[in-house]
């Protein structure tokens, strides 16, 4: 009992990008016994994994609609978390350094949705595909959104690679530019979700910038769907913060784009300690 108290008491402290990728070491841990125990007792692991993994095929996704979601919770290989979850902590802790917690969650977990939704898409318009059985997982689609928002917000931010410092806008660009050419290579349907979860981060910190929170439905449908199991007053705090938000938006916005503009032109480093605590502060509203 005080190991598992003492796992939970720590997993209290973290913050949410920590908890994240705890969750998602988690779900590539715990199968993994599962996967003993199923081929102990001469069982399918594959029919259970089946009903969280995305498919390709419309009229299973149509029966299985929680997969656009749930296939990010699952990898591969060791490889494919590890990429992917250093990928997130660096991306996500500079999103964490300016923005509220919930801004993560609606652009990695949309992100998913969107990449999952253009994967699916994809597969059912072009020809290449049409012959093609394919399932999707791996949270890479969540991870590029949070990325491209991030090096669309702030381009210039550098970042550090080994020796060298690189702009955050070309680490973007790169990791865009090698999911478009491998797509005829091989997993096309990973890079073709990689690109719909960019998508949704570009366009996600544009709206954002204007004061429209086009991805705030995904944390008001977790908070209702948890008003479902208690009677938290939540739900009822919403819609309030939501004005706070956009008036707040309004005010600010003017100076904040000029802000970002000098990031844009000179980089993050450039800014004097006055803009980047008011650029935090606007973040964090």
């Amino acid at each position: 009992m005080d190991f598992w108290q003492n796992l939970q008491n720590k997993y209290a402290r973290l913050n949410k990008l920590e908890k994240l990728i705890a969750v998602m070491i988690m779900f590539f841990v715990f199968p993994l016994f599962l996967r003993v125990i199923f081929f102990l007792f001469n069982s399918s692991f594959s029919g259970l994994l089946s009903f969280f993994e995305l498919s390709a095929n419309i009229n299973t996704v149509l029966t299985r609609p929680w997969t656009l979601i749930t296939y990010g919770f699952f990898h591969g290989s060791i490889g494919h978390i590890f990429w992917n979850m250093l990928l997130l902590y660096v991306a996500g802790g500079l999103m964490l350094n300016l923005f509220q917690d919930k801004l993560l969650i609606n652009t990695f977990f949309v992100g998913v949705f969107s990449g999952g939704l253009v994967y699916l898409l994809s597969y059912n318009i072009f020809p290449a595909f049409q012959t093609t059985s394919s399932v999707l997982i791996g949270s890479s689609a969540g991870v590029m959104a949070v990325l491209v928002f991030m090096a669309s917000y702030m381009p210039n931010s550098p970042i550090r690679v080994f020796m060298f410092s690189i702009p955050l806008k070309y680490i973007a660009l790169l990791f865009v530019f090698l999911d478009v050419v491998q797509i005829p290579t091989g997993n096309a349907g990973g890079h073709i979700a990689h690109l719909g979860g960019a998508l949704w981060g570009y366009v996600y910190q544009r709206e954002f910038l204007k004061g429209n929170d086009i991805g705030g439905w995904f944390t008001r449908m977790v908070v209702s769907f948890k008003a479902l199991f208690n009677n938290s007053k939540t739900t009822k705090k919403a819609p309030k913060s939501r004005r706070k938000h956009a008036k707040s938006s309004s005010v600010d916005q003017k100076k904040v784009d000029a802000i970002l503009d000098k990031i844009a032109a000179s980089g993050y480093e450039s800014l004097t300690k006055a803009e980047k605590e008011y650029l935090f502060r606007a973040g964090k509203q």
